[in-house]
């Protein structure tokens, strides 16, 4: 009775966990999709430790059991409401990481539940019949969620700044051989079972982790929306293999929904940046970029007062706001989201351009805009916002850089070229927010700053648009 209990918690899970998928394709219903999701998980988990049964005996061990969930309940809960939203992408590398990390846990835990040791306390080890294929399981969620624990760690680094890109001359190369010894020691420990067997095992969990970081460190910061997704599908698929082992339903549903929707993001994600993923992983865009495209003399810009800003906007039929990571790093999507209903009052149609990789992780901007109030309908994805660039009569661009830069469509020596980009000099006029003429996250220079339809509006963010808010006030 309570295993057909316990399949029927695995069924809701699993079926919860796919209309909160489902729900989060739509902004306006991802918030309770995911509230949908964790009650699906929460059954599930409930399920599994008052109704799991082996050998006719159920888990016990309760005190530790709740006890780790109320740690990691009270620290998840913390972090979470603590977080500033400019630290979001790497509190979503770190929580990723965190699930490679269990993932490898249990690939180490299952390993030395399955191998039996010839002689106690030696390395030799036998397999019972017919258990290699539980071992390729095993070997195959330690690579891949030591990978994506390691990987993500140096990602979260990086997306803080306590890690800068670190690359060397044949790193790719070093990279593949550590990849070829890794899988060539995991071919070897499961055909032949050889004498050594857990130091092999332990090895492959030292070289895998070695394989993560040297796999993140030469990304630059401009990809990193991009690796984020792939190490979340990685994640995703090693969890699944933690469903195989165990074979729990609910966990291999949940791992294989990770682990698809991350491949598919990071897909849709190079396409938006007109590149694939093996030029991502090893093109080193947006790192160290010395030379290259975009780094010659421009001559010179223009700047735009706050009062002219505050006339040109206030009188313009639509204006387009381009937030960028410059706007999270302010803080400044209440202030964006005030002006936007100043000038509404005003009878200024507002509507937001949203480049699928801008900001640090995937979605920033709409999570940061989303945390504002400003109303889902008038995000508009890339394709939607440059068939109405032409009939703009104002651009502001908040902190955008690479997203905005021309090199992309008109420079074949710019590492970003081929890239879609947010045609904001289609415009009337472009005004562009920034702390200073530096370039941005790729490290190139921005021949949209030099147009005659650009004008500059340097400060932080969230000041400049509060006081052009009060220019608009005044007028």
């Amino acid at each position: 009775m309570g295993l057909n209990i316990l399949t029927l918690c695995y069924i809701i899970g699993s079926v919860t966990f796919i209309i909160g998928l489902k729900m989060l394709s739509n902004p306006a219903a991802a918030r309770n999709g995911n509230l949908v999701a964790a009650a699906g998980m929460t059954i599930a988990i409930l399920g599994t430790i008052f109704l799991y049964e082996e050998g006719g005996q159920r888990l016990g061990n309760y005190g530790w059991i709740f006890g780790g969930i109320a740690i990691g309940a009270v620290v998840g809960t913390l972090a979470a409401k603590k977080v500033k939203m400019t630290a979001m992408p790497e509190m979503v590398s770190m929580f990723n990481g965190m699930g490679g990390a269990c993932a490898a846990l249990i690939s180490i835990v299952e390993f030395n539940h399955l191998a039996h040791d010839v002689i106690p306390g030696s390395n030799e080890i036998y397999l019972p019949d017919g258990a290699k294929g539980m071992l390729l399981i095993i070997i195959l969620g330690l690579v891949i969620g030591s990978v994506s624990f390691a990987g993500s760690m140096i990602a979260w680094g990086k997306l803080n700044g306590s890690i800068k890109d670190y690359s060397f001359k044949g790193q790719h190369i070093v990279n593949i051989i550590l990849l070829a010894i890794i899988l060539g020691l995991a071919v070897c420990l499961i055909g032949w079972l050889p004498g050594n067997s857990k130091l092999i095992f332990y090895s492959i969990f030292a070289l895998s982790l070695f394989y993560g970081v040297f796999f993140v460190f030469p990304i630059g910061g401009a990809d990193m929306p991009v690796v984020i997704s792939i190490l979340n599908s990685f994640t995703g698929v090693a969890a699944a293999c933690g469903g195989f082992l165990y074979d729990n339903k609910v966990m291999l549903t949940g791992g294989i929904l990770v682990g698809a929707a991350g491949t598919l993001l990071t897909i849709l994600m190079c396409r938006a940046m007109n590149r694939s993923l093996l030029n991502v992983l090893i093109g080193s865009f947006g790192g160290s970029a010395s030379g290259g495209g975009g780094t010659k003399e421009q001559g010179q810009y223009k700047e735009i007062s706050l009062s002219d800003a505050a006339v040109v906007m206030s009188y313009a039929n639509k204006v387009m706001i381009v937030p960028g990571y410059g706007l999270a790093v302010a803080q400044a999507q209440h202030a964006c989201h005030d002006l936007e209903k100043l000038l509404e009052e005003k009878g200024v149609t507002v509507k937001y351009a949203i480049h699928p990789v801008a900001g640090r992780m995937p979605g920033h901007m709409n999570v940061l805009l989303a945390e504002a109030d400003v109303s889902y309908e008038k995000l508009l994805e890339m394709e939607q916002a440059n068939e109405e660039f032409p009939t703009t009569d104002v651009v502001l661009v908040l902190g955008a850089n690479d997203v905005v830069n021309p090199a992309a469509k008109n420079d074949p020596a710019s590492p970003i070229y081929g890239m879609p980009i947010l045609d904001v000099e289609l415009a009337k006029l472009c005004i562009i927010n920034k702390r200073s003429m530096k370039p941005g996250y790729a490290g190139i220079e921005n021949d949209l700053f030099f147009r005659p339809k650009t004008s500059m509006l340097f400060g932080d963010a969230k000041k400049v648009l509060q006081n052009l808010i009060g220019e608009i006030k005044n007028l």
